[in-house]
C-alpha cells in the first residue's frame, strides 16, 4: 500500500492556546490560586459596606467566567450513521481533553446541545477517569467499565469519534485506551487491535474498496457536504484512489476522486460539475498547492463565482496531507475569483479558514 497514506482531519472555533504540555490536567486546576484569594494591606480600613460591594462584584465576575464558552469541535454520529464533527459551545475549561470525551458520552452533558440528528457514541454511563498526554502526541484515555455496554458494529465509531475528536489539538497524533486503570491492546467487544494506539491514519467512515487494488491504491479522506434539515456539515470520509508514484500525480488523483464524488451509499453532496478538468499538472511550493481548474469548475462563469462549498471541498481534503498548508485555485481564463458574496480570493486559502487549530 502506498507509503504516504495520510490521513489528518476537519470547523470554525476560535483558536485557544492552552498553556503546559497537558501532562495531567487535573494538576494544573490544583496550581491555580483560589478565585477570591487577593492580598490586602490594611484590612481594618475595609468598611462592611465595601466589604459587601467587593463580594457582590466578585459573584458576578465568578458567573461570567463560568458562563464562558469556547466552540470546539465533537466527532458525533449523523442521521445516516456516518461519524462527522459538530462545532459546540462548551463550557470554558482547562480540562480540556477530558471535557471534549465526557462530552462523546450517551446521556451525557451534550444531550441538550445536539445538532438536530447527531447523537453521542460512547455508551451510557461511560465515566472519564482520567485523561494524560505523553511527549510523543499519545494521549492516554482512561475510561469506566461502562464503555464496554455496545454493539459490534458501532466500535469503530466509538474509535473514530475519540480519535479525530482529540486529534483535532495539533499536539495529540494518537489516542490509547485503558478501561479502569488497565491498558487496552483491543477494543473489548469485536476485538479491534488498538495496543499501537489509534490515529487518523486509521480512516474514517470508510469507503468499501471492492472494486479496487488494495495495492495499487493509496487511502485518503475526502471530505464532501452533507445536510440535515437546515444542518449543513462536512463529512469526512476515507476511500482509496488509483496514483502514481509522484507527489504532482497523486495530489491531481485526490482532486479527480472528488470531481467524481462520493460513491452511492455515502449519503453526502457531489457538488463538481462532472466536466470539470485540471488544466495543469497540479504544483506544490512552500507549502502551497496550485491548482488550475477549466471553467466547468465555476459556479457563474460570467462574473467568476466559485461556489463556497467547492472551494471548502478542495482545501478541507488537500490541506489534510502533508505538506500542504494551503491551497491556491486558479481558473484558466479568469483572471480573479470570487467567492459567493463577491469577494476576491487575494491569497490561497488555508484549512484554518474553516477549522481554526488549538493546542492543549
Amino acid at each position: 500500500m502506498h507509503k504516504r497514506a495520510k490521513l489528518l482531519i476537519g470547523t470554525i472555533s476560535i483558536s485557544v492556546i492552552l498553556s503546559g504540555c497537558f501532562k495531567g490536567e487535573q494538576s494544573m486546576e490544583e496550581m491555580d490560586p483560589p478565585p477570591n484569594a487577593e492580598a490586602v494591606d490594611n484590612l481594618e480600613n475595609i468598611s462592611e459596606e465595601d466589604a459587601v460591594n467587593k463580594e457582590n462584584e466578585e459573584n458576578v465576575n465568578e458567573k461570567a467566567d463560568s458562563e464562558e464558552t469556547v466552540a470546539r469541535q465533537l466527532y458525533l454520529m449523523d442521521a445516516n450513521g456516518m461519524v462527522a464533527p459538530q462545532t459546540i459551545e462548551l463550557p470554558n475549561t482547562k480540562q480540556v481533553a477530558h471535557q471534549v470525551v465526557e462530552y462523546l458520552v450517551k446521556g451525557g452533558p451534550v444531550t441538550e446541545m445536539l445538532p438536530n440528528g447527531f447523537q453521542a457514541v460512547l455508551p451510557e454511563g461511560t465515566e472519564v477517569l482520567g485523561v494524560n498526554l505523553q511527549e510523543d502526541g499519545t494521549m492516554i484515555v482512561d475510561v469506566s467499565e461502562e464503555f464496554k455496554n455496545y454493539e459490534a458494529a458501532d466500535e469503530l465509531k466509538i474509535l473514530e469519534s475519540i480519535t479525530h475528536t482529540l486529534t483535532q489539538f495539533e499536539n495529540v497524533s494518537k489516542v490509547k485506551l485503558w478501561i479502569n486503570g488497565h491498558p487496552q491492546t483491543e477494543m473489548p467487544v469485536n476485538g479491534t487491535p488498538i495496543g499501537e494506539g489509534y490515529s487518523r491514519t486509521n480512516g474514517i467512515n470508510i469507503a468499501d474498496t471492492d472494486t479496487l487494488d488494495l495495492l495499487e491504491s493509496t487511502a485518503v479522506t475526502l471530505y464532501y457536504p452533507a445536510e440535515h434539515g437546515e444542518n449543513r456539515y462536512y463529512v469526512p470520509v476515507t476511500q482509496h484512489i488509483e496514483v502514481a508514484e509522484d507527489n504532482d500525480n497523486e495530489y491531481s488523483s485526490i482532486v479527480q476522486a472528488l470531481i467524481d464524488g462520493p460513491g452511492l451509499n455515502t449519503n453526502v453532496v457531489h457538488v463538481f460539475n462532472p466536466d470539470t478538468i485540471l488544466t495543469n499538472k497540479p504544483e506544490l511550493n512552500d507549502g502551497v498547492l496550485e491548482l488550475v481548474f477549466s471553467k466547468d469548475i465555476l459556479q457563474d462563469s460570467e462574473q467568476a463565482v466559485i461556489a463556497d462549498e467547492v472551494m471548502e471541498t478542495l482545501v478541507r481534503t488537500l490541506t489534510e496531507q502533508e505538506n500542504i498548508e494551503a491551497v491556491d485555485v486558479k481558473v484558466e481564463d479568469v483572471e480573479q475569483l470570487v467567492n459567493e458574496n463577491g469577494e476576491e480570493y487575494t491569497e490561497p486559502v488555508t484549512k484554518q479558514a474553516f477549522t481554526p487549530t488549538e493546542k492543549l
